[in-house]
């Protein structure tokens, strides 16, 4: 995005600064510092600054998915040379609903489609790109355990092994930031640390672990959780689960969707209360942009009613509702405050694979967030600097 002029952003509030901040931008778009109004002395301006009152609106970052299974109808395992454009339309597209970037997630499919997913991915990032940005590859599965698989095909799970992870990555490892898998199927621990030593995050999901099974995965480097709550164990109050040890483990982040299907809002308000290692996906499915109705999903059909993707037999699917549609949920649901909620889709995400939150020396791809007074509705924009 080109920038001319350099900017003062007055009058904002940050997530994680305390009080009214001046964001200082400069003419290349990257943010040289951020300061508590209070201590900013009056500056000599230069004549081509421009200074944006924001009025005590929230300023952040955009938000990052890492968990997006598709958009504007393409699902991601269904990538290849034919379609790889639709890459390109859809990181517009994601960009346009407030997202900075995202881990193109690939579902349980044949290794053959996983293999042509990532070459097409390695090859769309082999030049550099505006817009919403890729930063690797989630795949979610194969190596899933077989009674939480949710709405995964079967005929293509496969045992955690160390040879059938190299021969789902093929040539592409250093294209996956992130995989999910049932940390139970493999009790040796061998395969999180291949996949660590591959600089690969973890995920525990789709899993009956225990909390001790769990435990160990964590202990060995596993350091996330897919989708909290949804295809694993619920927390009991004997066996807490691979949930429950999540929660408990320090430098463990969960993932969570918050469109009120996957977790009821007071199962979420609980899972707040508990944990301060969360961060929001979408688990956006490929209509995600397209009008309800029914679509293809790998060889099955998907309904899509209100946001909510379902199989023929109900097996809740997925979403096709944005990210930040999530925090708006928050916030609307009355289960945290603003800060909060939009500290989860942009801060939370970037800490669960280690990259910047909004600090000095970051480019300055802000979102502007205000709260309606009348109907105490929370609305974004992007804001252009």
């Amino acid at each position: 995005m080109p920038h001319s002029q350099p900017m003062d952003i007055i009058n904002a509030r940050v997530p994680g600064y305390q009080g009214l901040q001046m964001l200082l931008v400069n003419s290349k778009g990257i943010i040289e510092q951020i300061l508590p109004m209070e201590t900013v002395f009056k500056r000599v301006p230069s004549p081509d600054l421009q200074v944006l009152d924001v009025a005590g609106d929230w300023i952040s970052s955009g938000g990052v998915d890492l968990q997006i299974n598709g958009a504007l109808g393409l699902a991601f395992p269904d990538l290849a040379a034919e379609n790889s454009h639709l890459l390109g339309e859809i990181s517009e597209f994601l960009w346009d609903m407030g997202v900075d970037a995202y881990l193109p997630t690939l579902v349980t499919t044949s290794v053959e489609n996983i293999q042509r997913s990532l070459a097409v991915i390695a090859d769309f990032l082999s030049t550099p790109k505006t817009a919403s940005q890729i930063l690797g590859v989630h795949l979610e599965g194969p190596f899933l355990n077989y009674h939480k698989r949710g709405a995964h095909p079967a005929e293509y799970l496969l045992p955690l092994t160390i040879d059938e992870v190299k021969r789902v990555l093929g040539d592409y490892a250093h294209v996956v930031k992130v995989i999910t898998l049932g940390p139970e199927l493999d009790p040796t621990g061998e395969v999180i640390l291949y996949l660590r030593s591959l600089g690969i995050t973890v995920s525990l999901g789709h899993s009956q672990a225990t909390a001790a099974q769990a435990k160990q995965a964590f202990e060995l480097g596993a350091t996330m959780v897919t989708h909290a709550f949804n295809a694993m164990p619920p927390l009991h109050h004997r066996e807490p689960g691979l949930l429950g040890a999540a929660m408990t483990h320090p430098g463990v982040m969960c993932g969570f969707i918050a469109d009120g299907q996957h977790i009821t809002p007071t199962m979420l308000q609980i899972l707040l209360r508990a944990s301060s290692g969360l961060f929001l996906v979408s688990d956006a499915l490929s209509p995600l942009g397209l009008p309800d109705g029914i679509y293809p999903w790998d060889s099955r059909e998907i309904e899509v009613k209100n946001g909510t993707a379902r199989l023929p037999d109900g097996t809740l699917s997925g979403t096709t509702l944005p990210l930040l549609v999530g925090v708006q949920n928050l916030v609307k649901w009355g289960i945290c405050d603003i800060e909060t909620a939009i500290a989860l889709a942009t801060n939370a995400p970037r800490q669960a694979i280690n990259l910047p939150v909004i600090s000095p020396n970051q480019p300055a791809h802000l979102l502007r967030w205000h709260q309606d007074e009348t109907t105490t509705e929370l609305k974004w924009m992007r804001l252009l600097v």
